[in-house]
């Protein structure tokens, strides 16, 4: 597998609603287009930030059609995200988004469940054997699944599974991540889940970000990787302390609802989210106003 491309800055896209909760298709459209032209070249839909998990497999399949047309026509890469806590039910979507010609799955843990490191060995390697020929992104987001891929099992995938080729590591636990980097096979790619964790993460060595910043401000976020995987770390920490606030305030409620809230501020998109997600608060609308202000303004 041809992995040259596996680097840098990719953007866990968000997903544009109308008011009456259907997919604003040209505006999602023009959000990848954004992206791409604002110089990320890795495109992920369906993940958390695209709140994936209350759109239909029909809506799911759409979204990533759509960011594969995009990206094609720009020459991007496309990570579609088709992990559940239902092995078999991500065995059948990821075959589907293989076939609409998606670059790469990004598969997630299983969310309740709480399986063992059997179990997530057995449901990971089980979804790897059923699509050979497609590369594959684990996902490890303890946070949102209540369940982690601890280091050896990220190891074991590895070495197990040929497709298994990188992790997106948002577990905020800094020995487990740099155990993965110092034992990882040679061509096996770790990126950060996590925006403010990144630029330490890239010092560690790893090779790159899922971004939700970038939805807001994509090209300070790809400087920022990007100088940071060719060693320049002092515009690297510039950058990053430029957008730390940004980066934090994304997650002072639940995400996506914070960045979505920034983008409609900036005339991106409508602020409609699907329940169990809600707008956020008049404080947090007053603080993200504040640093969205204080950023336009340098």
């Amino acid at each position: 597998m041809n992995l040259t491309w596996l680097k840098g800055c990719a953007t866990a896209l968000v997903t544009p609603f109308r008011k009456d909760g259907s997919i604003d298709e040209e505006c999602f459209k023009s959000l990848a287009e954004r992206q791409i032209a604002n110089g990320v070249n890795i495109l992920v839909p369906c993940g958390t930030t695209g709140e994936s998990v209350t759109m239909s497999e029909d809506e799911r399949l759409r979204v990533i059609r759509l960011t594969i047309e995009v990206a094609k026509a720009k020459k991007a890469k496309v990570i579609a995200g088709t992990g559940s806590n239902n092995t078999a039910a991500t065995i059948d979507f990821t075959r589907k988004v293989r076939q609409l010609g998606a670059d790469m799955a990004l598969v997630v843990a299983p969310y309740y469940n709480k399986p063992t490191q059997d179990g997530m060995f057995a449901h990971f390697s089980e979804i790897a054997n059923s699509v050979k020929d497609l590369p594959i992104m684990l996902y490890n987001v303890p946070g949102r699944t209540s369940s982690n891929i601890s280091a050896e099992t990220t190891f074991r995938l590895a070495e197990a599974c040929p497709n298994i080729v990188a992790t997106k590591e948002a577990s905020g636990d800094f020995s487990q991540i740099m155990e993965i980097i110092r034992t990882r096979p040679k061509n096996f790619k770790l990126f950060s889940g996590d925006d403010m964790t990144t630029l330490s993460m890239i010092a560690a060595g790893a090779d790159g970000l899922v971004s939700v910043c970038a939805n807001e401000i994509p090209k300070e976020t790809s400087q920022m990787v990007n100088a940071a995987l060719d060693g320049g770390f002092s515009k690297a920490r510039r950058i990053h302390y430029k957008i730390l606030e940004l980066m934090e305030a994304n997650f002072i409620e639940a995400s996506p609802a914070p960045c979505k809230f920034v983008m409609k501020e900036m005339g991106l998109l409508e602020e409609n989210l699907r329940l169990p997600l809600v707008p956020v608060k008049a404080k947090t609308r007053k603080t993200l106003r504040r640093i969205l202000s204080a950023l336009q303004s340098q």
